[in-house]
């Protein structure tokens, strides 16, 4: 098999077994020495795990990596690419398993002891060479033990992973999956295996939001994601209970996490005061205090939403508090019921767009004792990984519901306008009828009385007994008049 080495920083050198692909998403796996129980147990769970995890995450035609990890040392690079290619179905599934089933512990060069780990150095060569610095999605598969040089220090380690991570522009959204493994080696055993994915880019960030939106990673791992970032926006989400005093008015939530809000063409309340539950969408973080402000934004207006408080405190992720706020209605921006767009509406509704903006100031973050408790059961004796600490300069956060404003119009406005359409239809066909029709006219031309007849805009001349021409007649809808009379000639209308 042909290998392309890449030379990063510091030495690190990324193999693959084809030639380098701009590649979307790379999955690292961890093979130094604290993972001997995953490779050596027969019953390990792992390589499987591994498995599902790339078929779920990825889609035919995607191009991906699949690379193995512990600690680059002079003769031994990390990371090493076990797999380089565009995804194809059964066969990615075939290769991938492939790929795995060779892939043991890996040993320093000269067979002697076993590799040490660097989780720095296998996120960094990720995003550096494999993926080229352009977006994509990083998966890394490890026990969560970073020691370089077999260090025991691993905390001050996880701080620099931790640095690399929060510090870093790359990295625009971490999460990580502790999952429970029970394994037992010749030497060690473990209990749980950490599963990150970090989004490279802004792109990466739409990517993998789009991911687990599809479901199809939920299907392989049920417990839920623990955010590592951000910590700044989303945090939380306001759920509508109901509305008070606001006849006319109701909310709702649409599967997609739209607000909806249905108001009667009648309704003119200005203000809506609505119960919410505030719901903590930021698992693992307790929101342990936090100030809560909140305004809308519609029709172009920008208007503060009164809260009955202004303080959350102690709510744990995903639990909910609830809170009472009263909304202004544009009212002003509503069409009328006879209005053009109330007309073009009838039978369906007039939507406004806007949102709700809820700003958490002064917010201080702490993990909850459940989250603490399972990761002391899948990681006992090792320290909490730093990565879990909110960064200090994480003070605040925004969450944005969007919201759309339904103006329901009954069918009378429609009705009247077909009913006004066809009364002017009618008085037009009438006068294009009057208009067409000839009329009739008496002439007296030297006491001869003559009758006459003519259409709407026509003129017709009016000669004497001689033949010579003494006047017109021009007929209109109004009747007929007599133009261009010749002086001293005896003609009139009528008798």
């Amino acid at each position: 098999m042909r290998k392309l080495v890449s030379v990063v920083a510091g030495g690190v050198m990324l193999c693959a077994g084809a030639p380098a692909l701009a590649t979307s998403q790379v999955f690292l796996v961890q093979n130094s020495g604290w993972m001997d129980p995953f490779y050596a147990d027969p019953a390990s769970p792992f390589k499987p795990l591994v498995t599902e995890i790339v078929m779920a995450a990825t889609q035919a035609g995607d191009p991906m990596v699949l690379a193995a990890f512990n600690q680059g040392v002079a003769g031994a690079p990390s990371p090493r690419a076990l797999l380089a290619h565009k995804v194809d179905g059964a066969a990615t599934r075939r290769q991938v398993g492939a790929a795995l089933a060779g892939l043991t512990v890996a040993r320093k060069p000269g067979g002697g002891a076993m590799a040490d780990t660097d989780l720095n150095e296998a996120l960094s060569s990720a995003i550096g060479t494999a993926l080229g610095g352009k977006p994509g999605l990083v998966w890394l598969f490890t026990n969560n033990r970073n020691s370089p040089n077999n260090d025991q220090a691993t905390a001050q380690r996880n701080r620099e992973f931790y640095e690399l991570i929060h510090r870093g522009d790359a990295v625009t959204r971490a999460l990580a999956f502790p999952l429970k493994m029970p394994v037992q080696g010749e030497r060690y055993r473990a209990n749980g295996l950490m599963v990150y994915v970090f989004a490279i880019g802004e792109q990466g960030a739409r990517e993998l939001d789009a991911l687990l939106a599809s479901g199809r990673i939920q299907r392989i791992i049920t417990e839920p994601a623990a955010r590592l970032k951000p910590l700044d926006r989303d945090t939380v989400r306001l759920v509508p209970r109901r509305v008070v005093e606001a006849p006319g008015v109701a909310f709702s939530m649409a599967p997609n996490g739209l607000l909806r809000a249905d108001v009667s063409s009648d309704a003119r309340t200005p203000a809506a005061r609505i119960e919410w539950n505030l719901e903590n969408t930021m698992y693992p973080y307790t929101i342990a205090a936090a100030s809560v402000s909140a305004r809308s934004v519609l029709g172009g207006e920008e208007k503060p939403i009164e809260l009955a408080r202004t303080a959350v405190t102690g709510l744990a992720p995903g639990k909910s508090a609830p809170l009472s706020s009263v909304m202004q209605l544009p009212v002003a921006q509503l069409p009328g019921k006879w209005s053009l767009a109330a007309v073009r509406a009838a039978g369906s509704a007039y939507v406004l767009p806007g949102r709700i903006e809820l700003q958490l100031s002064g917010q201080k973050l702490e993990l909850s004792q459940a989250f603490r408790l399972r990761m002391a059961d899948l990681f006992p004796g090792d320290p909490l990984p730093d990565i879990f600490t909110p960064p200090a300069q994480v003070k605040g956060s925004t969450a944005l519901l969007p919201l759309q404003v339904h103006v329901h119009y009954g069918v009378a406005p429609l009705i009247a306008a077909i009913g006004a359409a066809l009364a002017l239809l009618g008085a037009l066909a009438a006068g294009a009828l009057a208009y067409g029709r000839p009329r009739k006219a008496l002439v007296t031309v030297e006491d001869e009385l003559r009758t006459m007849q003519g259409r709407p805009g026509t003129t017709q001349p009016i000669y004497d007994k001689a033949g010579t021409k003494v006047a017109q007649l021009k007929t209109t809808l109004f009747g007929h008049q007599l133009i261009d009379l010749r002086e001293g000639a005896q003609v009139r209308l009528g008798r």
